[in-house]
Order: structure tokens, then C-alpha cells, then sequence
């Protein structure tokens, strides 16, 4: 509900505010006077853009403010989701500079105008004869007639199960495009693992064949030099091994002259041991090495197939070609299981295909029950309205599921006897149209929690008593939803709670708009003048008397 609405510098209005009361506030005034120009103002509020083009001072800042009680609505998760600050009381502003530059604001934050959109739909409905576009709009239709039928626990139940869906459908979808890809490289990589598995390669296994293939490939040259080094140490005459004995002895002999000669005795028998082990180990070598021309090639063999499968795949070590093969290996097991996996994704899809549609029926049983019930009483709202021929039709057809279900419905139409009904955004008149969605807005305000309800002269083109009618109704609304009405009849404007009046004041260099709540003595006189002018007469005063009596 719009507590307080503050204009400044707009179009023509200088400064301009307005406090409506929750129930029915009429607007009146002269033709130009500015009611549409607060329309727009209005509408900047809901997100519309806007240029320099509306400043009334080209040198100052536009400003329009709307304080709104939105505790009704259940916004709280809409403010959690932008993240806003939340408050019972909610006030949106919007600036323009005169460089053109436009700024938003919810509760002091500013915001992207995509939101101001989202939260400003919920909070006002401008409704005009010439509004059209959106009645005429299939997910429009299928919204009312779901507000009507109260389908908000079906529909919410049926979103779970067709995202439930969705997400079973997506990852089916997404493996059995894997499982295509798997198969065109299936027998590639079959291939590669035989010819990878047929190596028993291990780890290491590389750094040891090249060492061996160094020792076979030199093996004539190393046992050379074994020998020659086993004969300095250990020949008959001149052997190292014979005159280190000497040393040995000649060592033993000064140990009785001194502890120092006995340490030194000790160092040089483990270095004479030492050497022995040395000598000892050559000689093992010796007999261990064999110049072994056929394993020497059956080694370069093992190698050249290493180094063959290195470069076929640019790895570097042995152990990448191991992590290959275990790749490999993964990648043909998986195909060896992806049909049971497949199927396993499948069944899971199709067990939530039939969740869906469950509730998908659920929720179309429900709508299909209240086509023809709405569609008579809008029947016979329209009657009430002066259409007393009209037709209304409810057309449903089924589609594949999506966000909305599987309803797609077109409201029928016709307002004369005779005429086949047709598609409403084809064949109603401005007024008609205007009729029939404030025939929908009254059946709706029983329904759901409406925005504050904005007509712009939605009785346009009808008089006597269908526009008592008309405020008739739209008093029966204003009991549970706030409604602002601008009306040029004056048995509908003398109908509302509060009166607001808006003139031009030319008394200044430049014209502007302002409004002004009337008195009781105000309104007599404004709707005295609505019915016979400027200067009404006596009669005219007790008409407007009676009207606002009655």
C-alpha cells in the first residue's frame, strides 16, 4: 500500500506530495492538468526510464518518492534474495540528474533497475484503457487463472518435481554424451592399453635397463680394468696388497714404543682392510660380469619399445607411461560399465518424469475445474458493466511440460450477440478491454494480494448507472486492497474516501501542477463543476450533494 508519494521537479510539477488513504482515493482535474504526468512519475518508480527531458528545472534533480507498507505482500525473501534491508515500511526512490544520469534506491541501498521492476510490479498496477499487451499475454492468462483456481501448493509441488526432473534429464543427457564420445575412442584406447599391458612395464624399470645396457655394452673394457686393478693389488712380486703386509708388520713392531703408534696402526689395519674389501669386490664383479651379446640386444630391444611408446604418447619417464596405462585402463573399464550406468540414469529420469507428471496432472485438474466457473463470472461481471451480451470462453490445450506445467489457455471473447467469440487481444475495444480487466481485477482482489490498483480513467466511454456500477465495485475492492482512481465522471469521483484535486497554477513566470487534498466544502464544488462547469448552479450543488450522500 502507497503511504506517502513525493514528486519534485518533474515534467510540471515543481513540488507535489500526496498521502492516499488505504482504501479508495479519487484524482480529479482539468484535461492537462497533470494527472497523467503523475502517472509517470508513478511509473519511474516502477522502473521505467526516463531522460533530462522531465526535469522541470534543466538545472536541478528530479526526486520521486514512495513510501509503501509491504508487510502484506510476503517480499521478505525477495529482500533476502537482493540482499536489502527489510522493513514493514519500504521506501523507493529514484533520481535523475540533469546530466541524465539515473539512480535507484530501495530503503537508502541503491539498486539495479531490473529490480526496481521486479519489486515495483508488486507494489503498484497502472491500469488504463489501452492496456492490452499484458491481458492478451498467454502467461498472463494462465497466472489468473491460476490465482483464481489457488493453485499455489500444486504449482510449487510440480516446480520441485520439474527441476527434480530436469536435473535427472541433464545428467542422462550429459553421460550419454560422454558415453558417444567414449565409444568413438573406445577401440583407440583399447589399443593403446594392449600394446601398453603387452610392456609389463615397472616402475624403475627404465633407469635400471639403461644402466644395464651401459655395463653389457662395455663389459670387455670394465673387466679389463678389473683385472688390471686386481693385479696392482694382488700380484705375486709387486703387488700393493704384499707391501701394505710389510707396512703391517713394520706398524705392529712400533706399537711397543708408544700409545700413538698404536692408534696409527689401527687406522692403517682398517684402511688394509677396507682395500681388501675392495679387492674382494672387483674380483666378485669380475666373475658376475659376462660379455653377454644377446642379452645386451634383448636389452636395447626392451629399451627401443620404451622409447618407441615415450614419444608415441610426448611422455618423459617410465612412470608416466605406467599413469597412462592405469588412464587407459580406467577409461576402458567405464565403458565396459556404461550401459548399466546408462540404463541406471535412464531409469532415474523416467521415475522422475512420472513424479512430474503426476503433479503436473495434479495441477492441470485443478485448473481445467475452474475455467468455465471464472469465465462465467466474468460473464456476468460484465453484464453488471454495461456488456450485457458478452461471451467469455476459456480454450485449454495441453504442451510439453515446462516451467508452467502443461497448460497453455486462451481467453475468448465477445461483447455482441451473434458474434463468435474470439482471442481477447484481437477483438476488444478500448473500453471493453478496460471493462473486462477491471472485471478480472475485482474477481482477483478476493483471491490474492493485489498492488496498490491504479485506474486511469477506466470509465471512459460509459455513464449512468453502469458507472455506479463501476464505483460500486470498485469500493467493494477498495475494502481489502488500496485503489487510486482518475476519474472524469463525478458520480465515480464523489464515491472515494479521500479527494485529491490537481490544477495548474499560473500565478508564477512558469506553469506547474500541484494537487491538493479537497475539504468537504472543495469537493461539493468540484463535483458541482464536474457535472455543469465552471459556475454550477443550485441544482447542480444538490446533485453533487446527493451524489456524495449517497
Amino acid at each position: 500500500m502507497l503511504t506517502q508519494l513525493t514528486i519534485s521537479n518533474y515534467a510540471l510539477i515543481r513540488q507535489l506530495e500526496m498521502m492516499p488513504s488505504k482504501g479508495l482515493n479519487m484524482i480529479t482535474g482539468e484535461t492537462g492538468a497533470g494527472k497523467s504526468i503523475m502517472l509517470g512519475a508513478i511509473g519511474l518508480l516502477m522502473g521505467n526510464r526516463a531522460d533530462t527531458k522531465v526535469l522541470y528545472d534543466e538545472e536541478a534533480k528530479c526526486v520521486i518518492e514512495g513510501t509503501f507498507f509491504v508487510a502484506p505482500y510476503g517480499l521478505k525473501w525477495f529482500f533476502e534474495e537482493e540482499e536489502l534491508d527489510y522493513d514493514e515500511t519500504c521506501i523507493i526512490r529514484r533520481e535523475i540528474s540533469p546530466s541524465g544520469k539515473s539512480r535507484a534506491f530501495v530503503n537508502d541501498t541503491p539498486v539495479r533497475l531490473e529490480t526496481l521492476k521486479q519489486l515495483g510490479k508488486t507494489l503498484m498496477d497502472i491500469h488504463s484503457q489501452h492496456e492490452t499487451l499484458l491481458l492478451g499475454a498467454a502467461s498472463y492468462q494462465l497466472s489468473l487463472i491460476d490465482n483464481y483456481a489457488q493453485t499455489s501448493k500444486e504449482q510449487l509441488q510440480y516446480t520441485q518435481a520439474y527441476k527434480t526432473f530436469l536435473s535427472a534429464k541433464r545428467a542422462y543427457e550429459r553421460r550419454s554424451k560422454e558415453a558417444l564420445e567414449m565409444r568413438k575412442e573406445a577401440d583407440y584406447n583399447k589399443f593403446q592399453l594392449e600394446e601398453l599391458d603387452a610392456l609389463q612395464l615397472t616402475e624403475g624399470e627404465l633407469a635400471e635397463l639403461e644402466e644395464q645396457q651401459s655395463l653389457l655394452e662395455h663389459a670387455e673394457e670394465i673387466k679389463a680394468k678389473i683385472h688390471e686393478a686386481i693385479q696392482f693389488l694382488d700380484h705375486e712380486e709387486f703387488g700393493a696388497l704384499k707391501s701394505l703386509a710389510t707396512v703391517a708388520h713394520a706398524l705392529q713392531d712400533l706399537g711397543t714404543f708408544g700409545k700413538q703408534f698404536n692408534e696409527l696402526q689401527e687406522r692403517f689395519h682398517s684402511a688394509l682392510v677396507e682395500i681388501q674389501d675392495i679387492q674382494y669386490s672387483l674380483a666378485k664383479e669380475d666373475d658376475t660380469l659376462e660379455v653377454d651379446f644377446e642379452k645386451l640386444e634383448q636389452t636395447r630391444e626392451r629399451l627401443t619399445s620404451i622409447y618407441q611408446l615415450q614419444k608415441k604418447h610426448g611422455l618423459d619417464s617410465d612412470s608416466e607411461l605406467i599413469q597412462l596405462a592405469r588412464e587407459l585402463a580406467e577409461k576402458v573399464f567405464q565403458l565396459d560399465n556404461l550401459e548399466e550406468e546408462l540404463a541406471q540414469l535412464n531409469q532415474e529420469m523416467e521415475l522422475a518424469r512420472e513424479a512430474m507428471m503426476q503433479q503436473a496432472n495434479a495441477l492441470s485438474e485443478k485448473r481445467k475445474a475452474s475455467l468455465a466457473p471464472f469465465a462465467e463470472d466474468l460473464r456476468l461481471l460484465l453484464q453488471q458493466l454495461g456488456m450485457e451480451n458478452a461471451q467469455v470462453a476459456i480454450e485449454r490445450r495441453e504442451t510439453y511440460p515446462d516451467t508452467n506445467g502443461i497448460d497453455a489457455v486462451e481467453i475468448y471473447f465477445s461483447a455482441n450477440k451473434g458474434v463468435k467469440t474470439q482471442p481477447l487481444g484481437q477483438v476488444a475495444s478500448g473500453g471493453e478491454f478496460a471493462r473486462f480487466m477491471f472485471a478480472v481485477k475485482y474477481i482477483m482482489a478476493d483471491k490474492v494480494a493485489l498492488p496498490t490498483l491504479i485506474f486511469d480513467e477506466i470509465d471512459t466511454g460509459i455513464s449512468g448507472e453502469i458507472a455506479l456500477q463501476l464505483v460500486k465495485m470498485m469500493q467493494q475492492i477498495a475494502t481489502k486492497h488500496q485503489v487510486i482512481c482518475i476519474s472524469h465522471l463525478p458520480q465515480v469521483a464523489a464515491k472515494g474516501e479521500n479527494h485529491y484535486f490537481v490544477y495548474k497554477d499560473n500565478s508564477q513566470e512558469k506553469t506547474f501542477s500541484k494537487i491538493k487534498l479537497l475539504s468537504p466544502e472543495e469537493r461539493l464544488t468540484e463535483i458541482a463543476q464536474m457535472i455543469a462547469g465552471a459556475n454550477p448552479s443550485a441544482s447542480a450543488l444538490e446533485s453533487a450533494k446527493e451524489l456524495l450522500e449517497g
